[in-house]
Order: structure tokens, then sequence, then C-alpha cells
């Protein structure tokens, strides 16, 4: 059971201590920083990257050791309704839903339904998953992709990868990282998010609403799309291990647990270099 330890929503951060708690920067309007209590957990999930100023209500999720999931935060759709899950390998939030991977493959929804990113329920050997505005990403056990939700930029046009191992997911577009360290994206071009054709060696990608981040076997930091605030200068981090992406700022997690983090700070959600030791992502 493994997951994501850094995680970047609209207005704030979260992270996975080296000791299974869990700590958090920015608002708290909605209650999603409060994550004070949480222990034993062994992943985390960050809700809500779309950019309006009008859905800056988010919610947190925790993963624990024992499969259970852990939910904070605003509650609207139902998206923390999660108390009731349990053999649950890994989770992701998305805005108003969150989704948690079963042991057997199969995949739970909870949250909004509109759009259709909870229709879930037909996944079967699924792997990986990750969480979109209004769209649902999985990964299969034979490295093909799967997708449901809005799909009107192509942002669910993942049918013909292969060899994919991981995903991400952002306000309309998707991207796709292939076991030979190259990157596939598919969705709205306009911001460039999707540019990441030319990349190589990656082991890690992420994506918040307008931009695309990844990390190279070498541990630097590649990032194309929107970056009104700041969130692709990413250049000059080194030694990083994993990233994240909220709307329009990137964290990143160095070999060392600590935290760095460019872009948007307006509700303090980059104030994360005070962070005790990150746990390691592997």
């Amino acid at each position: 059971m493994s997951g994501p330890v850094i995680a970047a929503g609209r207005r704030h951060s979260v992270g996975l201590r080296a000791d299974g708690t869990v700590v958090a920067a920015g608002t708290g309007t909605s209650g999603e920083c409060r994550v004070e209590d949480w222990a034993e957990v062994v992943a985390v999930a960050a809700g809500n990257v779309h950019p309006a100023p009008n859905t800056g209500r988010s919610h947190s999720v925790g993963l624990r050791a024992d499969g259970r999931v852990l939910a904070t935060g605003w509650n609207g759709d139902g998206q923390c309704d999660v108390a009731s899950w349990r053999d649950v390998t890994v989770v992701a939030a998305g805005w108003r839903r969150t989704l948690g991977l079963v042991a057997d493959g199969t995949v739970r929804a909870a949250g909004r339904r509109h759009e259709g990113a909870c229709d879930v329920g037909r996944w079967r050997e699924v792997v990986g998953l990750a969480c979109g505005d209004w769209h649902s990403v999985g990964v299969r056990a034979d490295g093909t992709a799967v997708a449901v939700g809005n799909n009107r930029r192509g942002q669910c046009a993942v049918d013909s990868w292969r060899d994919v191992t991981a995903v991400a997911a952002g306000y309309l577009h998707t991207v796709g990282l292939g076991a030979d360290g190259r990157v596939s994206a598919v969705g709205e071009r306009s911001a460039g998010a999707c540019d990441v054709g030319g990349w190589r060696d990656v082991v890690a990608v992420a994506a918040g609403s307008y931009h695309t981040v990844g990390v190279t076997a070498a541990g630097r930091v590649l990032a194309v799309g929107g970056n009104d605030a700041g969130q692709c200068e990413v250049a000059g981090w080194r030694a990083i291990v994993a990233v994240a992406a909220g709307s329009a700022h990137t964290l990143g997690l160095r070999a060392d647990g600590t935290v760095v983090a460019a872009g948007d700070n307006a509700y303090g959600q980059c104030d994360v270099a005070d962070w005790p030791a990150i746990r390691s992502p592997h």
C-alpha cells in the first residue's frame, strides 16, 4: 500500500510525516487543514484544483495503514463520506469527489456525480488513480488507461495509451507516464499543459489546473503550462523525489524530507519550509 506523500489543493497543501501523522498549510475555512489528529497514515490527497474564485472550498483525504480512509473539509457533495470504506490501497481527490482503489482492483467513489466522474463501478484490475476536476482516470494492471467524466476537451481520450505506469489529471487535461520514462497528454492545449512530448527519463508526474509537472530520474523538475503565479518556476530545484500540483502552486519533496514550493501563496499554501521531515514516497 503506497501513494502520494504530498498533495496540493486549491488553497492548501498536505504532507505525510515520517511518523505517519499529517501536516497542512494554507486556508482552513472548510476544515481541510484539520489533520492534526490523523495517525498511521500512508498516503494523502487533496481535493479541488478548480481555479474559479467561488470554488475555494476543498477537502483532504488520508489513507491509513489498515486500509481505512480519513477525510476532512467541505462535504457538500458527500465527498468526505468515506468512513465505511475498507481494504483501500490508493486514494485520489478531485473537485467535490474522492476515489478509493480497493485491494481487489475495483474502485469506489464518493461525491459529485453530475459529470459522470464517479462512474467507476465497472472498472476492474485497476492499479492507479487520478482525479481531475470533472473526470477520473485509472491505470489498469496491463498498462492501459481508462477515464470517465467530462470529455469536452478530449481529456478522457486515453484508450490508445499503452505501458502506462501512472496518471495525473488537471482541470481539462490528463497526463500519462510511460514505462519508458516518456510522457503523454490529452485535453485542453491552449495553456501548454500538454506540451510534454519532449520529456524523457521521467519517474513521476503531477497535474495542476493548467500546468503539468514531472520529476526526472536525476531529481530535476520539469514544468509546462500556465505560469501566471510562478508555479512552473521549478528549474532550479534539485534532488526532488516527488511533486504535487494544485490550482496554481507546485510542491516538491527533496530526498532529505524537506519540501519546496512555487506559485500562488495567497492563502499560505506554499508555507511548507518548516514542515517536519516528510516520508519518502518509496
